[in-house]
């Protein structure tokens, strides 16, 4: 079953945004959690909290916090598609979000996408708009089993040389 779908969640991004990580559209779980990445096997979180050598989040208001304190905008590339239930394989229709305009307000030094899909996307529908070259990493959804935590980690540890995540005291 596919479902029209409208991106329902807020960028999280302040004037302090140093790096932009953009998904493709929030899962079906991640909608009714009412926040990105909220599939408990999904590795984002618990992988920004190892980056940061810190203990897991306990809400949204600290993962907002962290984000924000780490110089960190979250997104999707996706404002609308056709979508059936959180497979990104069956995306038709995309249509992006405005990501200019996180790009004229926040001073971003780099884009990453998570996951080949929402690279795919980035680039064909955001980077001529942009300019702004994107860094593929691999999707931390449970869906990827190339990647195991050990490994998502190593090669997420790329943003650290553009954020600042250091431990919450």
């Amino acid at each position: 079953m596919t479902d029209f779908l409208i991106h329902p969640f807020e960028p999280i991004y302040d004037e302090h945004s140093q790096i932009l990580i953009l998904g493709t559209m929030p899962s079906v779980i991640s909608r009714q959690q009412q926040f990105y990445y909220g599939h408990p096997q999904n590795r984002f979180w618990k992988i920004l909290a190892c980056l940061a050598n810190r203990e897991a989040f306990q809400n949204t208001a600290g993962k907002i916090d962290f984000l924000k304190s780490s110089g960190i905008a979250l997104w999707d590339v996706l404002r609308s598609c056709e979508i059936e239930l959180s497979k990104d394989s069956s995306i038709k229709k995309p249509v992006a979000n405005d990501i200019p305009g996180i790009l004229k307000e926040a001073p971003i030094k780099a884009i990453f996408t998570n996951g080949k899909k929402a690279d795919e996307l980035y680039r064909r529908l955001c980077y001529p708009i942009t300019c702004v070259e994107a860094i593929c990493l691999p999707s931390t959804s449970p869906a990827n089993g190339r990647f195991d935590f050990q490994a998502l980690v190593q090669a997420w540890s790329v943003i650290k040389a553009y954020t600042d995540l250091t431990p919450q005291a």
